[in-house]
């Protein structure tokens, strides 16, 4: 029996060419007096650090405060830390006193990945008592912070004890995602509160499914993913239907070829195709695809999908729901550093940029 699937309907909202829909969610929800929003954003070096908080700022006015999370990573390259420090400037100047800014080590003293524990253990001390609404911009956070970060926020919304609404935000601009080039580190793992049983003695016999989002240029860190998973049974690449590049699932294609006949052994059949900007057409391809090796494998040794998001920042929060509602394992790999191939001053920056929103939970369901 197909499971029952815990945002479908699920209200959000997308900028593209017809439109500025979730601009305008912003302006109309947020600026009614009640609300007392909270936002939880990255302040490094991203240019989409500070742009969805102008707008809260300026539907919101005095009521909302701004938590910045800055990761820290040993040994940044002086451009970013010039970037970092840049922006946040602008979050003091804009959000004048109600603001803070939390630094969060993303590795330890001996290389262990610690980034996604720390955030948790800083929201377990966080005040949200008086707040209505609290928003995760993910425009210029990692993996390994954000996700830990709405899992937790998610189960205390569900209590309905402190506050209801939880929104994730994003300004969604692939071409950016694509120039910001990490430099991974030595081994994969998974997430921190996204092991999902993987590993387990529970888990030793059942038929492993790889979905792993594609994007040029990650060759090396989908290829610790693919050993640090010991062979998973199948792989269903997911490749992007891109409105500004419609040709960019064929070059995926190309560059991932060898993978694709050799180490990957991928059939045609199984590639899965997602709309980059939309979280949920993903988040419904995700659980498609789990539903149907539900009762392939019901009788014998059981299933486990395991997500690798590495796309883009939407479709990134389609693997995360899916991840949230089915307790898949999501495996990755953290980065020490980053390479931006963009320069600021130019239009690419702010070319394409189209703002996501998804309600997670509150007021707009039952």
């Amino acid at each position: 029996m197909t499971k029952k699937r815990e945002w479908i309907p699920c209200v959000n909202h997308r900028d593209n060419e017809y439109g500025q829909h979730a601009k305008q969610f912003i302006q109309d929800y947020f600026s009614c007096q009640k609300r007392r929003t909270l936002i939880l954003a990255g302040a490094g070096f991203d240019p989409r650090s500070i742009i969805i908080s102008k707008l809260l700022v300026e539907s919101a006015e005095n009521r909302i405060h701004g938590c910045f999370i800055r990761e820290e990573r040993p040994n940044p390259s002086n451009k970013l830390l010039k970037s970092s420090e840049e922006n946040v400037e602008n979050i003091k100047k804009l959000f004048v006193s109600n603001y803070e800014i939390v630094s969060i080590d993303i590795f330890s003293s001996d290389g262990a990945v610690i980034g996604g524990r720390k955030a948790i253990n800083f929201l377990k001390k966080f005040n949200f008592k008086g707040f209505t609404d609290i928003i995760v911009d993910i425009s210029a956070m990692s993996i390994g912070v954000s996700y830990p970060m709405i899992r937790h926020l998610y189960n205390i919304a569900k209590s309905n004890k402190i506050f209801r609404n939880l929104h994730l935000m994003v300004i969604d601009n692939p071409s950016i995602d694509s120039k910001i080039i990490p430099t991974a580190s030595d081994k994969a793992g998974t997430v921190f509160g996204f092991q999902g049983g993987f590993g387990l003695d529970a888990n030793t016999e059942a038929v492993k499914l790889w979905l792993p989002q594609l994007m040029l240029g990650k060759k090396g860190i989908l290829e610790k993913i693919h050993t640090y998973i010991s062979e998973p049974k199948d792989i269903c690449p997911i490749l992007p239907l891109s409105e500004s590049d419609p040709r960019l699932a064929d070059k995926l294609v190309d560059h991932y070829a060898d993978e694709f006949e050799s180490s990957w052994v991928v059939d045609e059949r199984n590639i899965v195709y997602a709309d980059e900007r939309n979280p949920l057409d993903l988040y419904r391809n995700i659980l498609r695809i789990d539903d149907a090796r539900k009762r392939v494998f019901a009788d014998i040794r059981g299933s486990m999908v395991v997500l690798s998001p590495v796309g883009s920042k939407a479709s990134a929060i389609g693997a995360l729901m899916a991840a949230i509602e089915r307790d898949f394992p999501v495996v990755y790999v953290e980065a020490t550093d980053y390479t931006t191939l963009f320069d600021e001053s130019s239009g690419q920056v702010r070319n394409h940029n189209r703002i996501v929103h998804v309600w997670l939970h509150g007021d707009a369901y039952p």
